[in-house]
């Protein structure tokens, strides 16, 4: 009996794990996402009677959902603060923020070696046209600008992800 019951506990456990990654929209957590509008207002826990913690004024800024509540998300930022937002001010298109300070180079291809085509600033947000787990670049598009960026330079993608 013993070990029919040990049995069917490791039978469970590869599904139980794979769901404790997922959250109850039924994606995986944590996720990158983008606020949808501006200006976004944070709170200090999962409800309207929770006060705001700050307003963000940046649309398409990524956020990193960690966890999920009855149609709240909390979100972690760029600088690592934690805090909670209605899933309707998030989207699932995928933008960037670039986070190393000053000029950062834009490249004509996803080497170091290549042309250097523009320059972005820290704080900049850029949308994501494509990013392979093989590469330490990412393609990205910054208002009328198109080129490749280092991921160790962007908040936004994790740096084994495929996006296409």
């Amino acid at each position: 009996m013993k070990a029919l019951f040990l049995t069917i506990i490791a039978a469970f456990l590869p599904i139980c794990s794979a769901l404790a990654n997922e959250g109850e929209s039924g994606f995986n957590l944590p996720r990158m996402v983008s606020f949808r509008t501006e200006p976004v207002n944070v709170r200090s826990g999962p409800g309207k009677k929770y006060p705001i913690e700050w307003v963000y004024q940046q649309k398409g800024a990524p956020v990193e959902i960690i966890s999920e509540y009855d149609g709240w998300r909390e979100i972690k930022d760029w600088e690592g603060s934690v805090s909670w937002v209605h899933k309707t001010m998030l989207t699932g298109k995928r933008f960037v923020k670039v986070i190393t300070l000053g000029e950062n180079n834009i490249y004509n291809s996803n080497s170091y070696h290549s042309d250097i085509i523009a320059k972005v600033e820290d704080g900049v947000v850029g949308e994501v046209v494509k990013c392979t787990k093989n590469n330490d670049f990412c393609l990205i598009k910054f208002d009328s600008v198109e080129g490749w960026v280092p991921k160790k330079i962007l908040f936004g993608v994790y740096e084994h992800e495929n996006i296409n």
